[in-house]
């Protein structure tokens, strides 16, 4: 089974300055080795001074998105290449904000998730269903969707440098969140869906995380269900000392 996994997705937010302080905070309360694995989600203008800043430390850099192809005329995007320069090994691909927003699909996600592995990165794929869908009872419908889709073409080796995120929409920035049950029903239903797809060796050593308003008061809760490796905290994950709980669950 995976060590535990504690990432944090500062999204739109934080200048150099600001990472560099928080880095620096955390560094230095975190020092190596550590017995969990702990990264930090920057925006893209931070990463090259905070792969400076953190190399030798415990704190690990993730992308917060990239584009498949290795290089082109894709004005405002950036590569694999470029983000492993900045001394990143994690990127997260198919956040429900892309999905929303930005109208990323299940096919170009998977160009995405194949282009980091090719690269050497470790993708995050995020999935997740809306409020309405939950509602609707496609819980289960829409994640094996994304999953699988997400999925696609990967063979089960790759599945071991692979992390899912499950995020339903509907707990992301909401305050709400899914009770430990409900956030285990659907892990265990990925890891039981990754087994059928890749075997059941590559599906125990799947890092599954979960994401949706964590925060100090509930994160012991939630790694306490055996099919949670992890969490993707956002807006927790902005302030140094929540974050440090988080971490220390």
């Amino acid at each position: 089974m995976p060590r535990p996994f504690i990432a944090g997705n500062w999204k739109m937010h934080k200048t150099i300055g600001e990472a560099l302080r928080f880095a620096d905070t955390l560094a230095r309360r975190f020092p190596p080795p550590q017995e969990r694995d702990i990264v930090i989600a920057a925006p893209f203008t931070a990463l090259e001074s905070l792969g400076r800043a953190l190399r030798g430390s415990a704190i690990e850099l993730s992308a917060q998105n990239m584009h498949w192809e290795e290089q082109g005329a894709f004005t405002g995007e950036v590569s694999a290449r470029m983000i492993l320069e900045t001394g990143c090994r994690f990127v997260i691909v198919g956040h429900s904000e892309r999905r929303r927003y930005f109208g990323e699909k299940n096919r170009e996600i998977n160009l995405r998730v194949r282009a980091a592995l090719k690269a050497g990165l470790r993708p995050i794929l995020c999935v997740g269903e809306t409020l309405e869908e939950r509602g609707d009872k496609k819980t289960f419908r829409v994640v094996r969707k994304q999953v699988k889709e997400g999925l696609n073409n990967l063979k089960p080796d790759d599945i071991r440098h692979a992390i899912v995120a499950y995020e339903p929409v509907w707990a992301i920035g909401t305050g709400k969140t899914a009770a430990p049950a409900q956030a285990q029903e659907v892990h265990r239903f990925i890891r039981q869906m990754t087994a059928e797809f890749f075997g059941k060796e590559a599906a125990e050593a799947l890092t599954i995380l979960y994401g949706g308003s964590v925060n100090p008061g509930n994160i012991r809760q939630l790694m306490a269900e055996p099919d949670i490796n992890g969490v993707l905290a956002g807006g927790a994950s902005l302030d140094v000392d929540t974050f440090s709980k988080i971490i220390r669950f």
